[in-house]
């Protein structure tokens, strides 16, 4: 497979991580960037070893570049990824790739005109704790499954210098649902198939910036089973999710490092070895191979839009206080 030749677009410090993990890839690079502000994206493109693009649209006419990578606020992902895929770029989003469902279908019809790929960085699916837990499930390791939950927590909230769009409502709405909680919707998704219902509380009562303090979602699934999801952006790190079902338990912990089970007949819980994985490498190598034309993408639209259509719901459940079908959204 020949190196996909990427562009991108967004500097910031995730911007930065994708970039690198693209080029420990072995079958990425970056070869342009671009950022509103000139002093960033000439200090990126020094760090990178790529080319700053004077403007977007130098960017996205580069005959050099394959593929655009896009890491810029959650308002501006459509019309860049639209435009990107207007140009005859392969796009991959930043997680998540909108906002709304409208948005993210306007995305997935200009791009299947085109004919690119759009990927998204749902990578939290990836590890392999969480990819053991989907073959237990199918398998009918568990049993019926029942119930899952999910909490998902940073502090990145506090911080002093935490980027403004980052604090901002409009850009991340519910708390830390869009920086964390989605990468629990989608593996939720990953497990159970779409969900059907959703109800939703988010609270600002502190009040430590502008963001909601603490999110809690309630997921129905059309297979059946029922999931809370909880997540703030200004508490201690966590990252774990869990999984009951009539036969037996799963749990993730320690963001995929730790992974246990426990049957029903036993007392408590038996630790398995689990391996873990640089899951944004992952992406970028499955990235590539998209590009290449030797696969599709894992997170594409319809998980994109699955998604999208939950962000929307919440929004829904917290102004009305009721459930909300995802029906009416998709």
């Amino acid at each position: 497979m020949d190196t996909a030749r990427l562009g991108i677009v967004g500097l910031g410090w995730f911007g930065g991580v994708l970039a690198k993990s693209a080029h420990a890839s072995g079958v990425a690079d970056v070869v342009s960037c671009y950022a509103r502000t000139l002093e960033t994206r000439v200090a990126f493109a020094e760090e990178h070893g790529c080319r700053a693009a004077g403007d977007l649209g130098e960017l996205l006419d580069d005959p050099e570049v394959d593929g655009v990578i896009v890491a810029t606020p959650h308002s501006t992902h459509a019309d860049i990824a639209v435009a990107a895929a207007e140009a005859g770029k392969h796009v991959f989003v930043e997680k998540p790739l909108t906002l709304t469902v409208a948005d993210a279908k306007r995305v997935g019809e200009v791009a299947e005109r085109a004919g690119v790929t759009v990927q998204v960085g749902h990578n939290r699916r990836r590890q392999p704790a969480n990819r053991r837990i989907k073959e237990m499930i199918d398998a009918g390791e568990l049993g019926t499954v029942l119930q899952l939950e999910g909490m998902h927590t940073a502090a990145g909230g506090h911080k002093p210098d935490l980027p403004a769009w980052r604090k901002d409502p409009a850009e991340c709405p519910f708390g830390g649902m869009t920086a964390l909680g989605v990468h629990t919707v989608d593996t939720f998704h990953y497990f159970m198939g779409p969900a059907e219902r959703v109800t939703a509380l988010s609270t600002r009562f502190h009040g430590f910036n502008d963001l909601d303090d603490a999110t809690t979602v309630l997921l129905e699934y059309e297979s059946g089973p029922i999931a809370s999801i909880n997540t703030t952006y200004f508490a201690p790190p966590v990252v774990s999710l869990s999984v009951f079902g009539s036969d037996a338990a799963a749990w993730n912990e320690e963001d995929g490092a730790r992974l246990y089970t426990q049957v029903r007949s036993d007392p408590a819980r038996t630790e398995h070895e689990v391996e873990t994985i640089d899951t944004m490498h992952d992406e970028m190598v499955e990235f590539a191979r998209c590009i290449g034309g030797e696969a599709e993408p894992e997170t594409g639209m319809p998980e994109a839009i699955e998604v999208a259509a939950v962000l929307e719901a919440i929004g829904r459940s917290v102004e009305s206080g009721s459930a909300v079908e995802l029906d009416d959204l998709r």
